[in-house]
């Protein structure tokens, strides 16, 4: 993609807005925090004290919008107090230029790392950062500056206590997180019955996975119908993909298929009762008609066979994730899930961030490229702002942090929405102030109405949430003595300079995600195998094999396949040329990848009982497979087509005759339909990348 044409996208990315969900509650509750701080600081402690406290009110309301499973008080706390230390470090040492800009290349450097733990993080440190450089204006003296940090980590605990006092929607990213999964499981067995091998996007599960997890104290609080449901939709997906599948369930005509197709639709529908039921805390409203479906007598009739074993599988699903709906299934989860779905305390993830970090510290790293980036930038802009004669120089390096991103079409798309979102918020605000020349008191009431237009409408586009932060930042600086005269001008250049430098700084030390594709194409690759050989196993030795061996396997290759989406995604923006793998191959890839991992969660939906006998070659299929897999990843890697006749070999001697000496004794056909099918979509994979491979 060529420059010209990135910057239009991510202009036009930038502008965008979307239609949201709104929570007016929340913004509500947010606004009147921010009102209940500013109002008592302005009676009893003057307009720049008042200033600073709904700096931190503001800051740490809008951190507990981020989207994160801890409880928001907690994410409120953190970031009110973290505000007020670097607003009390940064006045201390903001008299002496070289060593403010040291503290402020350290404070952005490890605003950058703390990417490595998450968005969430990684926002709300960047976002500390950005609001540190306009507080430090504030105070007078260092015994002042401590009054201002105090009142700002105070805003922080009075949103945090109204979260605690008036909670909104209690458990509900959790309930959304497993509700969607349970949508998602539904829409794929509806389409499923028209599409028998349709792929399944893994997000929700994940997503729902993420949100299982709790801290001690949340374990003890969580409502029964957010326990267990994740991983019975879990083990559903296989299920309904062996039920529907041709070539190893029902044939793909006959009265089987059709009655295949009446279940399908009934449970989407039983399954959409569910997510409904958990999303709202409400019973679960089913009709008759698709629970006649699933349990009539006719399925031990007219299904027989592995299809007849999907079936009784799947009534028992749904009547587990039914009773879980209602409230009445198993009060804690399993100890499997107790020990690998908990989540540390705030305190226990201290170490893990900092080890988090630790390991982004190398070369290449895109985490450490950024951190770099926003240091450089955030120094060189307050330089820049310094020098120039507009005052309030900190609008540039402040804009700067706040729209860089690890990534470049969020940190190019934030950039002209920033832009764009600040000469119409300063230019409404200074239009209002210039009219009526409001007071503090009226100037705090504006504020605190562009806080709560913040609120409302943030998620539905970062243009129109920076139209509202730029008029209460105006708002507010105004009632703390700002000079009105000189907003317009020096805000708006300032901030085109902080944009222009964050866009220069990605342009000049880039972390694109192009040239990375072939190894995350050989991540997933190794991943997807390994899957498929941990499945072979258990044919193999149905008495030692683990289910959770199985389950790690499936994790780590979802894992995999979302991050060479999201990274094929990315390098589709970059203005960059493909190096060794054009969008069409990337594209058959990763159909046969997605193929492959399909096959395998085909085979796990039937694998053997503990007492069942080994299946022979199992083992040396599974042995050839990951060798192969590893081979070719290397070979992805090094721009070659892999090669898998080692594998192919293994099968071929499945089919020898019986009195050749070499026979390895035929497997059941289940597995050797399945295991002709991960070899076919292997093959499909190095098909796909011929011509990439041709052209190099």
């Amino acid at each position: 993609m060529s420059w010209l044409r990135a910057l239009k996208e991510t202009a036009r990315s930038g502008f965008t807005i979307e239609r949201k969900r709104l929570e007016p509650l929340i913004a509500v509750r947010g606004a009147a925090g921010l009102a209940l701080v500013v109002g008592v600081t302005l009676t009893f402690f003057g307009p720049a004290i008042a200033a600073s406290s709904a700096f931190g009110a503001f800051q740490a309301a809008i951190a507990s919008f981020q989207r994160s499973w801890r409880p928001r008080p907690v994410l409120a706390l953190v970031s009110g107090a973290s505000l007020a230390v670097s607003t009390f470090i940064g006045y201390v040492s903001v008299s002496h230029t070289a060593l403010f800009v040291a503290v402020l290349a350290l404070w952005t450097f490890a605003a950058g790392m703390s990417w490595a733990a998450g968005s969430t993080g990684g926002i709300i440190a960047g976002s500390n950062v950005a609001i540190m450089l306009v507080t430090i204006t504030l105070p007078t003296s260092v015994l002042d500056a401590a009054a201002h940090a105090a009142m700002m980590a105070v805003g922080g605990l009075v949103q945090a206590a109204l979260i605690v006092l008036f909670p909104v929607r209690r458990w509900g990213a959790q309930r959304d997180a497993l509700a969607d999964a349970l949508a998602a499981e539904a829409e794929y067995a509806r389409r499923l019955r028209h599409d028998p091998v349709a792929h399944f996007d893994p997000v929700p599960l994940m997503t729902a996975r993420s949100a299982a997890a709790v801290t001690p104290a949340q374990a003890r609080r969580r409502p029964a119908e957010l326990h267990g449901a994740r991983k019975i939709a879990e083990r559903m997906r296989p299920v309904l993909a062996s039920l529907a599948d041709p070539a190893l369930g029902v044939p793909a005509e006959g009265l089987e298929r059709v009655w295949v197709r009446e279940m399908l639709a009934a449970a989407g529908s039983v399954l959409d009762a569910a997510a409904r039921a958990i999303r709202h805390g409400e019973p679960v409203h089913i009709a008759p008609t698709d629970l006649g479906v699933l349990r009539t007598p006719d399925n031990e009739v007219i299904l027989t066979g592995r299809p007849r074993r999907a079936a009784d599988r799947l009534n028992v699903l749904l009547a587990d994730v039914l009773e879980i709906a209602e409230g009445t299934g198993t009060r804690e989860p399993s100890s499997g899930d107790l020990e690998t779905r908990r989540r540390p305390t705030l305190l226990r993830m201290v170490p893990v961030v900092l080890t988090s970090m630790r390991r982004e510290l190398r070369r290449g790293s895109p985490i450490l490229r950024h951190a770099v980036r926003v240091s450089v930038v955030a120094c060189a802009g307050y330089l820049m702002g310094t020098a120039l004669p507009f005052g309030h120089g900190y609008w540039a390096p402040m804009t700067a942090v706040m729209v860089m991103r690890p990534e470049f079409s969020q940190t190019y798309s934030r950039a002209v929405a920033r832009f764009g979102g600040t000469l119409v918020g300063v230019g409404v605000a200074t239009g209002i102030v210039q009219a009526f020349q409001p007071g503090a008191t009226l100037a705090a009431g504006l504020a605190v109405l562009c806080a709560l237009l913040m609120y409302l409408l943030m998620r539905t586009g970062y243009a129109v949430g920076q139209v509202c932060v730029s008029a209460y930042v105006v708002f507010l600086l105004g009632m703390a003595g700002d000079d009105w005269s000189q907003t317009v001008p020096e805000r708006v250049v300032l901030t085109l300079v902080g944009g222009l430098l964050a866009m220069v700084s990605y342009a000049l030390y880039p972390a694109w995600e192009t040239p990375r594709l072939r190894n995350r194409l050989a991540d997933w690759l190794l991943t997807d195998s390994a899957y498929a050989a941990t499945v072979l196993d258990h044919f193999a030795d149905p008495a030692g094999g683990s289910q959770e061996d199985v389950r790690k396997a499936l994790l780590t290759t979802r894992e995999a396949r979302v991050a060479w989406q999201d990274a094929l995604e990315t390098a589709q923006h970059e203005p960059v040329r493909h190096r060794g793998i054009s969008r069409t191959a990337a594209a058959d890839a990763q159909q046969a990848l997605a193929q492959l991992g399909r096959v395998a969660m085909l085979m796990e939906a039937h694998l053997p009982a503990r007492s069942a006998d080994p299946v022979p070659g199992a083992a040396e299929l599974a042995g050839a497979l990951r060798k192969a897999a590893e081979r070719g990843a290397k070979a992805v890697r090094e721009r070659r087509v892999p090669d898998w006749e080692q594998v192919r070999r293994v099968l071929a001697r499945w089919d020898l005759p019986e009195e050749d000496p070499e026979a390895t004794p035929p497997p059941d056909p289940f597995l050797r339909e399945g295991a002709a099918m991960l070899v076919e979509a292997l093959e499909d994979f190095s098909r796909g990348l011929e011509g990439t491979v041709a052209k190099s």
